[in-house]
């Protein structure tokens, strides 16, 4: 019996250790401050909320027009930066301008999923993938720990009863030797559990707060939804729009084989504003698991080039976004277009991912 307690406490502690340390690994980076509104807003509810504020701010200066029941209309085809004009790109190459559509659609696009892969490389998020692996490795450790409680009154029944055939004295149950590590695992597998479920690391915490906090007094309706989410937007019709739009799922989409496609990895978010719209917040870490990146199906090719730099006035080393012969920067602008924008989004993420 005493080798079976060191077995305990030997597996019992090298499972700890090695989830402790995958944990802090996944929520550990280099961090940094948030960039701009879009990082703030994809930090504070994901993708979903990166396009409503840019939806915002292409209504707020009569860029874009939002009317009921929920129909978009492009006033004016000016865009400043990736987001918006993901927005532009999507509404020309939908057949409607269904505002919930256009949603989902810029949702997928990967001006806005590459915001959240520089985020997830900065480590102020974590990327889904990582994040659904370490709480297998979590759920798997708390399943083990639980089953080994049963498992340790059977060793202590049998070790009773050996001692009673053998005829010498009382000792200290299996399962009081046992249970401390047993439980030390079990807590420590929910605990870790916990933490792997929330996307934003505290290094994102931290900058966001910072962002908002040094943002607090401009007068801007998409700051407010990005920072706060749509029960700050001053625009009554406006937000009454965005919920409805919000609170329609999207269709299931099917493999070829006849089976549902899973939905994309759901953007974990603390915020009830984001909860309390049901809207799927999805963010695929790469858009080849969107499913097409969105804006007319177009995606990044080029055989992996990438946006040199992330300043003003960077262009594409080489290729360029396909889909309707527009480059990278969407709505048939190239790369170094007269506004200098990149054709990566902010976060200085790169244009190529793999496409679908």
């Amino acid at each position: 019996m005493n080798v079976l307690v060191a077995l305990y406490y030997i597996a019992g502690i090298t499972g700890i250790a090695v989830l402790v340390t995958r944990v802090v690994r996944t929520r550990r980076g280099p961090g940094g401050p948030v960039h701009d509104r879009y990082e703030a807003a994809f930090l504070n509810g994901g993708p979903a909320r990166v396009v409503d504020t840019a939806l915002t701010a292409l209504q707020a200066d009569g860029r874009l027009a939002i009317g009921g029941p929920g129909i978009v209309a492009v006033v004016r085809p000016v865009a400043y930066d990736p987001v918006e004009r993901a927005v532009l790109q999507a509404h020309a190459a939908a057949p409607h301008g269904a505002l919930h559509h256009l949603r989902m659609t810029v949702m997928r696009h990967p001006a806005v999923q590459e915001i959240g892969d520089g985020l997830a490389a900065r480590g102020l998020v974590v990327d889904p993938a990582v994040r659904r692996s370490t709480a297998r490795w979590c759920g798997v450790f708390a399943v083990t720990a639980f089953a080994l409680f049963p498992v340790s009154i059977v060793l202590t029944v049998v070790g009773f009863a050996t001692d009673l055939d053998s005829g010498s004295g009382m000792t200290v149950p299996f399962i009081f030797k046992v249970v401390p590590i047993l439980l030390a695992a079990l807590v420590t597998a929910i605990v870790c559990g916990s933490l792997t479920a929330r996307q934003v690391t505290p290094a994102g915490r931290r900058a966001v707060f910072a962002y908002g906090r040094d943002h607090a007094t401009v007068p801007d309706a998409a700051l407010l939804v990005a920072l706060h989410g749509l029960r700050a937007l001053p625009d009554p019709v406006l937000r009454e729009q965005l919920v409805a739009a919000a609170r329609i799922y999207p269709p299931p989409r099917r493999r070829r084989g006849g089976g549902r496609r899973p939905v994309p990895h759901a953007y974990a978010t603390t915020h009830s504003d984001d909860a309390l719209f049901a809207a799927p917040v999805v963010w695929c870490a790469g858009t080849s698991a969107c499913g097409g990146g969105g804006g007319g199906g177009s995606s990044c090719s080029g055989g992996g080039s990438s946006c040199s730099g992330g300043g003003s006035g960077s262009s594409c080393s080489s290729g360029s976004c396909s889909g309707g012969g527009s480059s990278c920067g969407g709505g048939g602008s190239s790369c170094s277009s007269s506004s200098s924008s990149s054709c990566s989004s902010s976060s200085g993420s790169s244009c190529s991912s793999s496409s679908s």
